[in-house]
């Protein structure tokens, strides 16, 4: 079997031809810098991006539960402080006690913002000129379509055909011998909205709030404040807020009522409900209010709640001569649900030696087995204080702030309690005790209670409620309003009718069917062929 010469490899050639150069494959046209912007502010701007900060800022703010904040649980910041002080670096590197204010979550709220905004405007300017165009012209050929019948007719009923179809929202347009229908743009409208509210819901929380602020302040029974910056215990502001815009009132904690499980064993002593009952001084007058847990008070624009209570025994110290020293309701925090509660005195002056003051509080005091106290009851049936004693430098002159709610003893010597040789300070209402070195006296005068007052300003609440309506609305809409069109064409056979849905549409065909038998009726569809008016 012969070969061309052609195909032989063997065969001399006249010329030889250069070798072409391989082009590379897998490379493109660079993109520059400017195509690498509009790649990257594509993939920002896509909605798939969108879900994905959606689900990291839902992500982010699981810390914010998890951990105490400054913003609303200061107590809480001080005790996990205290209890974990080698994780202290990492709530301070990550802002777990600021999350919501913390750089990284305020990137993802920005991103999630600009990612919304450039999604949201170009679809609102397509949609714009969607409404505005006419429905699409009449395929060819109407039996390819949806619930496609022909119903006796001829041209001349093409405009009864149209008069139904406006009648139930449709938008029509004539094309020869055909009528083109279409309705349901409320769905994208809906859609539409719905992101459009989501972009102000981000927008109104984070500027919003940046003009508003809260504020906490720690009463014991019978003592008030007033609505000033120094007035509070803790005191956090938007980056907006102006200390002239603070309404004046003054709130004073007349009393705290605290209703206690008594029937059911099983929950014995176990807290039901907690009434904080106030007056409230304004430039109008005094009033009589009160504030429970789910109940706020409003008081000139401001919300004020109760957070939490606890119990704050009324000690006094004297010096060895007798005179008083220190003589306080001090506040001590709950560490448990049967109120064992912990509490800091710190006395700098007024005796030979500063002095601080370390113990426990039980409001119903039961012994255990080992001889250590513990509280059996959260009501105070036999209140008893125990405390330890340290003497040295308080480290007040430092220039460092100091918690009060925390003794830092590194620098101190124990004089009572611990390992020091000598019993903890015990004390019930009415005891006094001597302080171990001739330092002087401590006495337990009596015991109340005190209630963790916050005031809250927030000038979104009612954008925030309208927006959410919005939300329900337009999310409402854009799952149950059908897109769709229909079609009637003169044949001369009759009148072809047949539809398209655009996305899911169950009812089509029985709305196609309903629309063949009014014609075939000759008179216009009525509700109960399951047409709903939308448009």
């Amino acid at each position: 079997m012969s070969r061309s010469s052609e195909s032989d490899p063997l065969r001399p050639r006249d010329h030889i031809e250069a070798p072409r150069r391989a082009e590379p494959l897998g490379e493109g046209p660079r993109l520059g810098i400017a195509g690498w912007a509009r790649f990257l502010w594509r993939q920002l701007t896509s909605m798939r991006t969108a879900i994905v900060l959606l689900l990291l800022l839902a992500l982010a703010a699981i810390p914010g539960s998890l951990v105490p904040q400054r913003s609303s649980d200061p107590n809480g910041v001080i005790q996990v402080r205290s209890a974990n002080p080698d994780l202290v670096w990492l709530y301070d590197a990550l802002s777990l006690h600021d999350v919501y204010t913390s750089p990284w979550f305020s990137a993802i709220y920005i991103l999630l913002f600009t990612s919304l905004v450039g999604c949201v405007i170009p679809r609102l300017a397509h949609h714009w000129k969607a409404m505005r165009a006419a429905p699409p012209k009449t395929p060819a050929r109407l039996s390819r379509l949806v619930g496609f019948q022909t119903v006796p007719g001829d041209a001349s009923d093409l405009d009864r055909a149209e008069r139904m179809l406006r009648r139930l929202g449709y938008r029509t347009a004539r094309y020869g011998q055909s009528i083109s229908a279409e309705r349901g743009y409320l769905r994208e409208s809906g859609n539409l909205l719905f992101h459009t509210s989501l972009l102000a819901m981000i927008l109104v929380v984070g500027i919003g709030s940046g003009f508003g602020y809260q504020g906490q302040r720690l009463l014991v029974e019978g003592r008030g404040f007033a609505n000033t910056l120094s007035s509070y215990d803790t005191f956090t502001a938007g980056q907006w807020f102006d200390d002239g815009s603070l309404e004046p009132f003054a709130v004073r904690l007349d009393d705290l009522e605290v209703e206690y499980e008594t029937e059911n064993r099983y929950a014995m002593g176990a807290p039901l409900d907690f009434t904080a009952r106030v007056a409230v001084s304004e430039p109008s007058g005094e009033r009589s209010a009160q504030i429970k847990v789910n109940e706020p008070l409003s008081v000139a624009g401001a919300d004020l709640y109760l957070i939490s209570n606890g119990y704050a025994p009324r000690i006094s110290v004297r010096d060895p001569e007798g005179n008083v020293v220190y003589d306080e309701y001090t506040p001590f925090l709950a560490q448990d649900d049967l109120m064992t509660s912990l509490g800091v005195m710190k006395l700098p002056d007024g005796l030979s030696q500063q002095l601080g003051l370390r113990g426990f509080f039980y409001p119903t005091a039961v012994e255990l087995g080992s001889g250590a106290l513990a509280s059996g009851y959260t009501d105070v049936l036999n209140p008893v204080l125990s405390l330890q004693a340290f003497t040295g430098d308080l480290g007040l002159d430092a220039g460092i702030p100091r918690s009060v709610y925390s003794l830092a003893t590194d620098e101190m010597t124990q004089i009572a309690g611990g390992d020091s040789g000598a019993e903890s300070l015990t004390l019930a209402p009415g005891q006094s005790v001597e302080i171990p070195g001739g330092l002087g006296t401590i006495a337990f005068e009596d015991v109340l209670r005190y209630g963790v007052i916050e005031v809250h300003v927030d000038y979104t609440q009612t954008l925030v409620l309208w927006i959410t309506i919005a939300l329900i609305l337009s999310l409402l809409a854009s799952l149950l309003i059908p897109r769709r069109r229909l079609w009637v064409k003169a044949t001369g056979t009759g009148l072809e009718v047949a539809g398209l849905a655009r996305g899911e549409d169950p009812t089509l065909e029985r709305a196609v069917d309903a629309l063949a038998r009014q014609l075939r009726a000759g008179a216009a569809p009525s509700h109960a062929t399951g047409e709903r008016v939308t448009t």
